[in-house]
């Protein structure tokens, strides 16, 4: 696992420099289960519940791709 604020600022460095929300809201929306029919990054922390309750900050998770990806 990787620090999710290490792969944000990989992503907007390289790709996307408009802000780290959009990115690390995209990589939360990977991570949960009940968002998309196959989790495309495997999460560690809080990366929200389907209740409404939204994610930890970016500097609490830490993330990698799942197998599927």
């Amino acid at each position: 696992y990787k620090k999710s604020a290490r792969v944000v600022g990989d992503v907007i460095g390289k790709y996307h420099p408009h802000g780290d929300s959009a990115v690390y809201d995209t990589i939360v929306r990977m991570a949960q289960p009940f968002s998309l029919r196959y989790m495309l990054v495997d999460g560690q922390g809080n990366f929200g519940s389907i209740d409404g309750d939204s994610a930890a900050a970016m500097r609490y998770t830490e993330i990698r791709l799942a197998k599927i990806a």
